[in-house]
C-alpha cells in the first residue's frame, strides 16, 4: 500500500508538468516542461537508487544489472491538451477513484509503474541477469528526436517492450506517414481557415472566417457562428483511431464546398475516400486516414493528414494512391511498421505473465498506433491499455485509474522478473 502511495503522489507530480512540445531553451530541446519533467523522473530514480542519466534533455535513462540489455522504452512528453476538460488537464487530481491529466494514461502513468516495478524487484533483492534500461524519451509525439539522438549517444538494446498502447501484447503496429498536402483554392469564400492543434490528435476545433454567410447551410452541417466566425466542434482522438472522434474539419469543407468545386474535391479526396486508400488492409486492420490539421494561405489549403496503413504493406503503395490526388504533398514524417512473431519468446512471455496476473486468455494484436517499440529489433509494445477501456487518449479528461496503476505495478515486475532473471 505503500508504495502504491507513492507511485499515485509521483504520477500526479509529474502531470504538473506541460511537457508538450514548446520553443526549445538552451539544454531543453522541447521547452522548459518537458525539460523539467524528465528532472522529475530521473531524481525519483536516482533517489531510489538506480544509476540514472540524462541525454541532453532528449531523453533519460535508468538502468538496473549487469548483461545483456533489456529495453524498458516509455515517454513523458504528452500532446498539447487541447479543449473540452472538465478537470485541469495538468492538475494531476486525484479523485473519483483516478488520477486526471494529460499524460496520465498515455505515458507518465505507465512509465512511472515500470520505474516502481524495477524498486520493487530490486527491494527485495532480485539481481537481473541483464541489464534492464528504463530509458524515457521527451519527444515521441512529435517526431521522436529524442530516440535518434539517445541512438547517436548510446547504444538501444536489441530486446524489450514499450508500456505505451494495448494489452495483452501488440505483436504489430501499421505504417505511418503524416503528409502535408496543399490543395489550391482560387477565389477561396474565406479570408481565414484554421483548425487542429497535433498531427495525431483528431481535429476538435476549426474556424473560419467566410466572405458571406448562409444560415440555412451552417444549420445543415451544425455549425456556429459569432462575430464573424464560423465555428465547427467535433471530439478529439488519437489519430490512428479517427472513429472514436468527430473531426471538426469535415463540417467546415463540405459547407464551403457547396459553393467551391475545388474545396469539394479536397473533402472527396481526404474524407469520402474517392480513391481508396481506407480499402488496404491485412490481419493488422485497414488503412486509417486522419485530416488533423488544416490552414490557409495564398490560394493554397494545405492539410496534414495522419495515416496508418497495414504493417505488410510498403510506403511506396501508399504514396502511389496519394499521387492520384494530383496536389503536391510532403511528407513530413514517416515511421515503417512493426511486425514480430507472434510465437516468439517475447510475445509468449508476456502473454504469460498476462493471463496469468488476469486470469484472461489473450492472444496478440495489432494496432495502428506507433510506440518507441518499433526502434528496437526484437521490440513490442505491452499495455497499459484494455479492450474495454474508455477511449481517454489524446482526448480530454485523460486519466488512469488507481486499480489500473495497481495491476501496471504486479505485471511489469512480474515481466521483468521472468524475462530478466
Amino acid at each position: 500500500m505503500e508504495q502504491l502511495e507513492k507511485v499515485i503522489k509521483s504520477i500526479s507530480e509529474s502531470i504538473a508538468f506541460d511537457s508538450s512540445r514548446h520553443a526549445a531553451q538552451k539544454g531543453m530541446p522541447f521547452g522548459k516542461g518537458a525539460y523539467d519533467c524528465l528532472c522529475h523522473f530521473l531524481s525519483l530514480a536516482e533517489k531510489m537508487g538506480f544509476a540514472v542519466k540524462n541525454y541532453d534533455g532528449y531523453a533519460g535513462e535508468v538502468t538496473f544489472g549487469q548483461g545483456e540489455e533489456f529495453a524498458v522504452l516509455a515517454h513523458l512528453d504528452v500532446v498539447p491538451a487541447g479543449s473540452g476538460w472538465t478537470t485541469d488537464p495538468f492538475g494531476g487530481s486525484v479523485c473519483d477513484g483516478k488520477i486526471w491529466g494529460r499524460g496520465a494514461i498515455d505515458d507518465k502513468g505507465p512509465a512511472l509503474c515500470a520505474l516502481y516495478a524495477m524498486k520493487a524487484l530490486k527491494d527485495k533483492g532480485f539481481a537481473p541477469n541483464r541489464k534492464i534500461k528504463l530509458i524515457v524519451g521527451c519527444n515521441e509525439e512529435d517526431g521522436w528526436e529524442c530516440i535518434e539522438y539517445y541512438k547517436r549517444h548510446a547504444t538501444l538494446p536489441r530486446t524489450g517492450f514499450s508500456p505505451d498502447a494495448d494489452f495483452p501484447v501488440i505483436y504489430a503496429e501499421k505504417g505511418i506517414l503524416h503528409v502535408l498536402l496543399h490543395f489550391p483554392v482560387d477565389n477561396a469564400p474565406f479570408r481565414e481557415l484554421n483548425g487542429g492543434t497535433g498531427a495525431n490528435m483528431v481535429c476538435a476545433l476549426c474556424t473560419a472566417k467566410p466572405l458571406k454567410y448562409d444560415e440555412k447551410r451552417a444549420k445543415k452541417y451544425r455549425l456556429g457562428y459569432l462575430d464573424g466566425v464560423l465555428t465547427a466542434v467535433g471530439k478529439s482522438a488519437h489519430g490512428s483511431t479517427p472513429e472514436r472522434g468527430i473531426n471538426a474539419i469535415e463540417p467546415i469543407l463540405r459547407y464551403f464546398g457547396e459553393e467551391n468545386a475545388q474545396i469539394q474535391r479536397i473533402v472527396t479526396c481526404a474524407f469520402d475516400d474517392i480513391y481508396g486508400l481506407k480499402s488496404l488492409c491485412d490481419d493488422t486492420g485497414n488503412l486509417t486516414l486522419s485530416p488533423d490539421i488544416i490552414s490557409y494561405c495564398n490560394g493554397t489549403i494545405d492539410l496534414l493528414c495522419d495515416i496508418r496503413y497495414p504493417a505488410g504493406y510498403i510506403c511506396d503503395k501508399i504514396t502511389a494512391l496519394l499521387n492520384q490526388f494530383d496536389v503536391p504533398y510532403d511528407i513530413v514524417h514517416e515511421q515503417a511498421p512493426l511486425y514480430q512473431d507472434k510465437n516468439g519468446a517475447l510475445v509468449q512471455t508476456l502473454l504469460s505473465v498476462y493471463t496469468e496476473c488476469t486470469g484472461e486468455e489473450a492472444q496478440p494484436v495489432a494496432i495502428g498506433g506507433g510506440t518507441y517499440a518499433r526502434a528496437l529489433e526484437n521490440g513490442v509494445a505491452f499495455g497499459p491499455e484494455m479492450k474495454d477501456d474508455e477511449p481517454v487518449v489524446h482526448q480530454a479528461d485523460e486519466y488512469i485509474s488507481i486499480d489500473r496503476v495497481k495491476m501496471l505495478l504486479e505485471i511489469y515486475e512480474k515481466a521483468l522478473e521472468r524475462l530478466c532473471g
